[in-house]
């Protein structure tokens, strides 16, 4: 009975430890210039690729707001619910290839993300090269 135990204890570990060490899960998105946190942000996979949609913004007077400055698709469609990131690959111990969107100005950036640590994402958009951007680092939302 105590190996079982024991065996069941180490399989809820593994497991526990293994969810940390990825980028999927749910994100407090932290404003790099004001400290602010802003968004709840669930970054998921699909197909192969990892993507991250809006699920919680944190100030009720913005919890309604549009994105009025996007283009395509996305042109007054609410904040709440939007995919901001879109099409990363796995590069090694980081997702690039994909981009970010901005949905307080509507533009569209390059983007990679990497774990610092198992609760801090950083989050990198840019143009052109990676050195041209703004780097965020987002905290793991824990359940």
């Amino acid at each position: 009975m105590k190996n079982w135990m024991l065996t069941l204890g180490l399989f809820f570990l593994a497991v526990t430890s293994m969810q940390s060490q990825s980028v999927l899960g749910k994100w407090k998105t932290i404003d790099d210039e004001t400290g602010v946190a802003k968004s709840i942000v669930e970054v998921y996979e699909k197909s192969g690729k990892v993507y991250g949609k809006v699920v919680e913004i944190m100030r009720e007077d913005r919890q309604k707001e549009a994105c009025t400055q996007c283009k395509g698709v996305n042109k007054n469609k609410p904040i709440l619910g939007m995919v901001i990131i879109n099409n990363l690959k796995k590069d090694g111990n980081e997702y690039s290839s994909g981009t970010i969107l901005d949905p307080t100005t509507g533009k569209e950036y390059k983007c990679y993300i990497t774990l610092e640590s198992p609760d801090k994402l950083k989050v990198r958009g840019y143009v052109g090269f990676a050195l041209m951007g703004r780097t965020q680092y987002w905290v793991r939302v824990k359940n």
